[in-house]
């Protein structure tokens, strides 16, 4: 939990909670009530924080891994979001996202059949997104580059695919292909073939594909992605 590691760093540099919060001119109680009872600090706060405490890891804040504090042999990372809203959206103030790992889970299909009997590695917390059920590390470079290999995707689970599609809406899905489990990210839209779905890459170099519908065996709307950019 970011809290928690945000705590984590605090303790470690030796900083009370007054003289944190009063760097960042944050309400006094606003940081020590985020870490002390697990909750959520605002995306506005963490840009705060990770501008004034330069030797913060944010690969590590965000997602935990790698080390605590950036050191001279590695690149200073800073991390980037884009949401992708529907009208229909309703903003959440705090949701805890569990981040997976696709080929621990063996896939998506188990995922989303039974993600409580799952173990995320993390859980993700940034507030104002639309409800998300979980998050997973994009592998690819097909939506380059509004998305590249490791990337995080934040997803909402599609149960009825046959009719919950919205046409033109990038999703996280995966596809029978020959008895093996493809998974990919791509936007959806209508194809000129009876019972099949175009899938249509970001990247140009990527041709557009039909695949019948009923080859999809998991699909999830992308409803946020985050990307960790590495300055050496």
């Amino acid at each position: 939990m970011v809290s928690e590691r945000l705590g984590l760093y605090m303790e470690a540099k030796g900083l009370s909670y007054y003289a944190f919060e009063n760097s960042l001119n944050a309400g006094r109680g606003s940081i020590s009530k985020a870490v002390k009872e697990g909750k959520s600090i605002g995306s506005n706060m963490l840009e705060n924080i990770l501008s004034m405490y330069t030797d913060l890891n944010p690969t590590w804040l965000l997602t935990g891994e790698g080390q605590m504090f950036v050191t001279e042999d590695e690149p200073v990372a800073n991390a980037s979001m884009d949401t992708y809203r529907l009208k229909t959206d309703h903003d959440m103030e705090s949701q805890q996202i569990p981040l997976y790992d696709i080929e621990a889970v063996a896939g998506l299909v188990p995922l989303f059949k039974d993600s409580k009997a799952q173990e995320p590695l993390d859980h993700i917390s940034i507030p104002h997104l639309p409800k998300c059920d979980g998050a997973v590390y994009v592998t690819g470079d097909s939506m380059y580059p509004l998305l590249k290999s490791g990337d995080i995707v934040l997803y909402k689970q599609v149960n009825d695919v046959q009719n919950e599609i919205f046409w033109g809406e990038m999703y996280l899905l995966s596809i029978d292909m020959g008895g093996e489990e493809y998974v990919t990210v791509k936007y959806i839209q209508k194809s000129e073939k009876d019972g099949y779905v175009r899938l249509v890459s970001q990247n140009k170099h990527h041709q557009d594909k039909d695949v019948e519908m009923s080859k999809i065996r998991a699909l999830a709307l992308v409803k946020a992605s985050i990307r960790i950019n590495s300055m050496n």
